[in-house]
């Protein structure tokens, strides 16, 4: 990415680097859940702080354990509405039940370089097909195999394929195995609105990297777009071949500016 656009993305949530919060957590789903449940939309940061560290919403039984599970959140998912990230998924979050978990993958994988590793890696397994954690610790040795011992590489495997399980990409205790997750068209809507965070618009929103993480044919994504503009989640035009996605109320005319900069 290019300097300027590395740095809009990071505006908008992303998070660069080599390390991320899958170093000691999965994406914590759960209290996540828990915690969206008890604070409301239009909290910024410090009132999820409060839930967490003051009030102990999670019910974590020391304050350090409080204050290092609010920072992983905050390394996971932002917790900050001024990251357009976040407060986009926020709203979707709010809309659809059955979306969370993979709404919640996206943000992390959007958040957690450590995590991205695995995306090309998960999305090419089969259904059905065996997911070895021996397999997650050579692709984190890769590219620069004395990166992390032993050890880490797998705590490091087991909290990644705990989050792939988490958002039902994989099934299983111990040995896990791919499966086909529960999308709907609100993370057809999420996924491409980070493609036009990324710089893609029209057909090409269509064949992104997000796009292609969640399952179904290039035709029944598109049936999934339409059903999300019914729902108002987005505006979709297909017509003679020619695709048009635009997002009503997702950015700020700042954020417009910064994106098309």
């Amino acid at each position: 990415m290019a300097d300027n656009h590395e740095q809009a993305l990071i505006k908008f949530g992303y998070r660069c680097g080599r390390s991320g919060a899958h170093a000691s957590r999965t994406m914590m789903l759960a209290e996540l859940s828990t915690l969206l449940a008890h604070v409301p939309p239009s909290a910024v940061r410090c009132d999820y702080r409060r839930a967490v560290v003051e009030s102990n919403t999670l019910g974590k039984p020391t304050r350090k354990a409080r204050q290092l599970t609010f920072r992983h959140l905050v390394e996971l998912y932002g917790l900050d509405p001024s990251l357009a990230v976040f407060r986009v998924f926020r709203q979707l979050w709010n809309l659809d039940g059955q979306a969370r978990p993979v709404l919640a993958l996206m943000v992390a994988l959007v958040r957690d370089p450590l995590l991205r590793l695995s995306r090309d890696f998960i999305r090419a397994k089969y259904p059905g097909e065996s997911v070895q954690r021996a397999e997650l610790e050579a692709l984190l040795a890769t590219d620069d195999p004395d990166r992390f011992t032993p050890a880490s590489r797998k705590s490091f495997a087991q909290n990644i394929n705990g989050t792939w399980t988490q958002a039902g990409f994989l099934v299983g205790r111990v040995h896990k195995t791919r499966i086909v997750p529960c999308i709907t068209p609100t993370n057809v809507s999420f996924a491409l609105f980070l493609g036009y965070l990324e710089g893609l618009t029209g057909e090409r929103l269509f064949a992104s990297e997000w796009m292609n993480l969640l399952p179904g044919s290039p035709d029944e994504l598109v049936l999934h777009a339409n059903s999300a503009a019914k729902r108002g989640q987005i505006v979709f035009m297909n017509a003679g071949g020619v695709k048009e996605v635009r997002f009503p109320g997702y950015l700020s005319p700042a954020e417009e500016m910064l994106l098309h900069e």
